[in-house]
């Protein structure tokens, strides 16, 4: 059966009510990082789809930018994951936020928001936007963390990335996990190398 440390911890760390300040020439979003408690807690991700105009065909967690009618960043990521997935809001115990992360490339802020389910659901992607559903456990992820620095354009990506099998977690959505897995497990410190 799920252990409540795992949320208990995460509760204890992740900010309840998050407020940053946004940057100029920026954008909020916000994502939902969904937390399968099981006795192997595992993560949903999503593959964007290849016609999307933004990070076409990138592995993702649910989310995307704030509307005017969503009443704060969290409503934005359950808005955008029942969107996405179909995971109705009121299936979804959100914990708490992690740390913003600022993509410079596309001007986005990024709150991400730990939400918890305390069973599979049952999902059905919106396939405009989704063009796979990937879920791996929190202790695979561990497993695969390593660094990475490739081109990517005009720019060098220097940071966290998992391989997982034929799929690579990359970018803003790998220093988004990487944060969560060091709050899931206190003894767990992770440097870039």
């Amino acid at each position: 059966m799920y252990s409540t440390d795992l949320r208990e911890r995460l509760a204890a760390t992740l900010d309840p009510d998050p407020a940053p300040d946004l940057p100029p020439d920026t954008r909020f979003a916000s994502v939902l990082l969904p937390l399968i408690a099981s006795p192997h807690p595992s993560l949903i991700f999503t593959v964007r789809s290849e016609h999307l105009s933004r990070h076409a065909g990138e592995i993702s967690f649910p989310g995307g930018l704030q509307h005017e009618e969503d009443a704060n960043l969290e409503a934005t990521a359950l808005r955008e994951t029942e969107e996405e997935l179909g995971i109705p809001p009121s299936a979804v115990e959100v914990v708490g936020a992690l740390s913003p992360v600022h993509t410079f490339v596309s001007g986005i802020l990024i709150v991400p928001f730990v939400g918890v389910l305390s069973v599979r659901p049952e999902l059905s992607p919106n396939a405009a936007e989704i063009a796979e559903v990937l879920e791996y456990t929190i202790e695979e992820l561990a497993d695969a963390e390593g660094s990475v620095e490739f081109p990517r354009g005009r720019h060098v990506y220097r940071g966290f990335a998992y391989e997982m099998g034929p799929n690579t977690i990359w970018g803003a959505t790998a220093m988004i996990l990487h944060e969560m897995l060091e709050r899931s497990d206190p003894m767990r410190r992770t440097e870039l190398r």
